[in-house]
């Protein structure tokens, strides 16, 4: 349950501590996260990472002195904007958008402030093209940290057989045999689009980590975020 969710005792505990936030710069903290369909599919593990992230992130941020927004990024409705005091909609929320942060990034429909520290929350598994996706989201920013959060299936599928498979987000389908070279395809796609991300978030100083939501929150903090620098254990 996330609204149980106590970073300050979870901080002290394990002797996690955020990395940066520039308090001194931008004592503001925008959370973005993806309210796609593609997020809540293969089980309960990927969303309920992604909304443990992000209200750790909103806590660590207010604790700090911040003022965190987090925004859902949704076209079937206006964008939300959660402060502290409302993150328990977070348990509630559904994750039902046929749209992507692409296209909300065109329309202007998250409403950014210059020189705001900001953290994305995707699986980015949408057409975009990572060089001009991250210079948006960096644009005007003090600081930006690029998470893409996938479920096991999505990192390492098995094979299947034959499937008829749906795009949860258009509704279109098709015929395919899940085996492994069609697997081996996949997992190439999927690493130059790691890449591409990773390439384009350090042009903006930005950092990128890809998550697997079934590890769980504890041990991505520990290992992952630890390692790109998102947090440091101290």
């Amino acid at each position: 349950d996330i609204r149980h969710l106590d970073w300050s005792a979870y901080a002290r505990s394990d002797q996690l501590m955020i990395r940066l936030f520039r308090e001194e710069i931008s004592p503001r903290t925008e959370i973005v996260i993806d309210a796609s369909r593609s997020m809540g599919l293969g089980g309960e593990h990927k969303s309920l990472v992604m909304k443990q992230l992000a209200t750790m992130f909103a806590l660590m941020s207010g604790q700090l002195g911040g003022r965190p927004a987090l925004f859902i990024g949704d076209d079937r409705r206006p964008i939300e904007h959660l402060t502290i005091e409302s993150l328990n909609q977070l348990d509630d929320l559904e994750l039902n958008g046929s749209g992507d942060l692409g296209e909300l990034l065109v329309d202007g429909a998250i409403p950014f402030k210059r020189q705001s520290v900001r953290i994305v929350i995707s699986d980015f598994l949408f057409p975009h093209d990572p060089d001009t996706l991250i210079r948006k989201l960096a644009a005007e920013s003090a600081a930006l940290w690029v998470i893409q959060l996938l479920n096991d299936f999505e990192q390492d599928p098995t094979p299947l057989g034959g499937r008829r498979l749906v795009d949860v987000e258009t509704g279109g389908e098709t015929d395919m045999i899940i085996n492994q070279d069609r697997i081996q395809h996949y997992k190439e796609r999927l690493q130059r689009l790691q890449t591409s991300l990773a390439r384009a978030s350090r042009r903006v100083h930005a950092p990128f980590v890809t998550l697997v939501a079934e590890r769980g929150l504890t041990e991505l903090c520990h290992t992952d975020l630890c390692q790109a620098g998102i947090l440091r254990a101290e």
